[in-house]
């Protein structure tokens, strides 16, 4: 009963149903928020007021997401985003199985030979969206695909934002006695990447269906859909990319990134100083949204852990495991709302390690098991949370013509295909590794 009445439990079930609903995202984690502040012991004024004090949490995000977003657009009306999308028709065809298993390919890079995370999407998506319509493609399967390369890699493979993954586990498990190094942690993270592989194969395959979208405009298309050749603009626009990419690199700061990119792009002509008003609205269009919804995510997260619900629930689970089955599973379903609640797996470990730990230990699990639990509990969540940015990221490209909903055709399918074998794959996975 401790657990049902826990701030997060009440809260985020609210925010799912809401969403569930179709409320608009934004609202929905507003009201998620209150009543979260409201079950926890706060005052409606002190809610609101850790609401927004916590909204500063996520402007460095929410700044680059608008960034980004008119340095997409500024690259698809330059053509550049629309000659590499019709080299990939080339490539492709009409195999719609092929093309789901190259973007996801290609969106495991964002990860970690070039460790961009979503900037890709709405530079690359866009252009591609007349080939998906022309394949009747379900957009859905493309989702998919985007969390995929999004989420796997840094589950599983110990580079890149993966090796900043496993580091924090590293070290929260050495933080609490249990001496382990990034060898032993991939040694059985694997197992997550795994169970998303067939999470990725299964929506596949349900999404194969044909699914009819309308022609409509898109946001940053380029004024030549028919042109194949690399112009002028288009030779910029690629400096501007390849400039925004080394300056992220170098100065670790996405935002720094973009504007020297845009900067490139201004200086060079690519972005025409009259056409800059057009440029930058519709990278607001593109990305604004999600800033906002990133935004109030991080209020959200600052009230929950201003009620202290996060360690409550933690706590909870532990006067009702009786067995390493039950371990297993609670362990597992704490990870997964905390992490829908609060929207990031990189800061779900440190919340969860130090009680997961000595209770793995106590209930008799390995330190193989240990590690695999915590790795999938943190990662149970990002995919299906609404304030994801691994579910963000897909909507901002596959809703650029307006045809893709954020809940319905990203979060609810990448909920099913990826949380729900991760879940499977962790309890066997565990109680396998002993």
């Amino acid at each position: 009963m401790e657990i049902l009445a826990n701030p997060i439990v009440i809260s985020v079930i609210v925010m799912s149903v809401l969403c569930l609903l179709k409320m608009n995202v934004l609202l929905a984690i507003v009201v998620a928020g209150i009543v979260a502040g409201l079950s926890g012991g706060m005052s409606l004024s002190d809610t609101i007021g850790s609401l927004i004090n916590g909204m500063g949490g996520n402007s460095e995000t929410a700044l680059s997401y608008i960034l980004l977003g008119i340095l997409a657009v500024a690259i698809g009306r330059s053509g550049l985003a629309g000659v590499v999308s019709r080299k990939i028709t080339k490539v492709i065809g009409g195999k719609k199985t092929a093309f789901v298993f190259l973007i996801a390919f290609i969106a495991c890079f964002s990860q970690n030979l070039i460790p961009v995370h979503i900037a890709f999407i709405p530079i690359l998506i866009p252009p591609l969206l007349i080939l998906m319509n022309k394949m009747k493609l379900d957009r859905r399967a493309v989702a998919c695909a985007l969390t995929f390369g999004l989420k796997a890699p840094y589950v599983s493979l110990p580079v890149g934002f993966g090796l900043l993954f496993m580091t924090i586990i590293k070290d929260q498990m050495v933080a609490n006695g249990v001496d382990v190094g990034i060898s032993d942690i991939s040694a059985v993270m694997w197992i997550g990447g795994a169970s998303m592989l067939v999470g990725l194969v299964l929506a596949t395959i349900a999404y194969s269906r044909k699914r009819d979208y309308e022609d409509l405009p898109v946001i940053g298309a380029d004024e030549n859909p028919e042109d194949t050749q690399m112009t002028k603009e288009c030779w910029m626009a690629l400096l501007g990319a390849a400039v925004a990419f080394v300056a992220q690199l170098y100065f670790e700061s996405l935002p720094i990134g973009a504007i020297c990119g845009l900067t490139v792009m201004l200086l060079t002509g690519c972005i025409r100083w009259k056409e800059m008003d057009t440029t930058v609205d519709g990278g607001v269009r593109m990305m604004g949204f999600i800033a906002f919804v990133m935004l109030i995510a991080a209020g959200y997260a600052n009230v929950l852990r201003e009620t202290q619900s996060v360690q409550s629930l933690v706590a909870a689970t532990t006067s009702v495991i009786d067995s390493k089955f039950a371990g297993a599973c609670l362990m597992l379903a704490v990870g997964l709302l905390i992490t829908m609640g609060i929207g990031t797996s990189f800061g779900t470990i440190p919340v969860i390690a130090s009680i997961y730990i000595p209770m793995g230990i106590e209930i008799g699990f390995s330190v193989p098991s240990i590690i695999l639990l915590i790795g999938i509990a943190a990662a149970l969540g990002d995919a299906g949370s609404p304030a994801s940015d691994s579910t963000l990221g897909p909507t901002s490209g596959l809703n650029a013509d307006g045809q893709h909903n954020h809940i319905w055709d990203t979060c609810v399918p990448t909920f099913i295909f990826y949380d729900i074998p991760l879940f499977i794959g962790g309890v066997i996975g565990a109680l396998l590794l002993g």
